[in-house]
């Protein structure tokens, strides 16, 4: 067989046509390989390891100061103000918000309500303690409370190790003012909140009781940075393993045929009726 010039010259294409598919989900693999080679690395900077050495950073508003609640400290800072002998429950209002990663970008009039509120919450004789959770910087915190951003948590303080109420309530992004978290201050009213009672309550709950809240938070974490291609080439490998398998077990079709042969006297592999 004689190969034309042109045939020869079109090898190379045909070679790099074959390897383009497997080359884009190798460098798709590598990526994927180097996000967890340079994490020790990237854990100076990354939202998840930040939680760890970062201390509580409060910022003030008008005469009000507004805590940021981190993995590390937020147990501390709310039972803060909780004097030993207390009856009646230190109130505190906490946002959860979150930036591009979490909120993708729809918490800023939210956030901006709130500290409009805190401004005001200054000028009362008395109002509630306030903090603010950036789940963009505490992906481990927010996963521990199973907490989403654009919402109100108003947690209802006692001394340890009393029971602790805990509220939420979803906030509209795009109406929300910050004559509305007045005005559910103003009215005292719970009934507008979810009263908190699953395994997630950051206090009373089963994994928090259990000491099971951080590390299922870091499992939840763990899955949602693997890439949906990643887990969709996972089960297409899995599934074409488990058809290519060979049928090998005792009594199968292959088996009852072969003795069906043997019954009758006939030569080994010969199955015919």
């Amino acid at each position: 067989m004689r190969f034309t010039t042109s045939a020869l010259l079109a090898l190379p294409l045909l070679a790099a046509a074959a390897e383009s598919p497997f080359q884009e989900y190798k460098a798709k693999f590598q990526n994927f390989l180097g996000n967890f080679v340079a994490a020790p690395e990237a854990a100076k900077q990354d939202p998840v390891a930040a939680s760890s050495t970062k201390s509580s950073k409060a910022k003030v508003v008008g005469a009000k100061k507004i805590e940021t609640l981190s993995l590390n400290t937020w147990k501390d800072t709310l039972y803060a103000p909780v004097k030993p002998d207390a009856t009646q429950p230190e109130e505190w209002y906490v946002l959860i918000t979150g930036g591009n990663k979490t909120c993708f970008g729809h918490c800023a009039k939210v956030e901006a309500a709130f500290n409009e509120t805190v401004a005001k919450f200054a000028t009362l004789s008395k109002s509630p303690h306030v903090a603010m959770i950036n789940c963009d910087d505490e992906r481990i915190l927010c996963n521990s409370w199973s907490a989403t951003t654009g919402a109100l948590w108003i947690f209802e303080m006692l001394p340890a190790p009393a029971a602790i109420d805990v509220y939420w309530k979803r906030l509209n992004l795009t109406t929300t003012t910050s004559q509305t978290i007045l005005d559910l201050y103003a009215n005292d009213d719970k009934k507008a909140f979810y009263l908190i009672d699953s395994y997630f309550h950051p206090f009373d709950g089963v994994l928090a009781k259990n000491g099971l809240a951080v590390p299922v938070a870091y499992l939840l974490w763990g899955f949602n940075a693997i890439p949906s291609w990643a887990m969709m080439l996972f089960v297409s490998f899995f599934s074409r393993s488990m058809m290519n398998r060979p049928s090998t077990r005792p009594g199968g079709p292959a088996a009852a045929a072969a003795a069906a042969a043997a019954a009758r006297g006939a030569a080994p592999g010969d199955a015919r009726s």
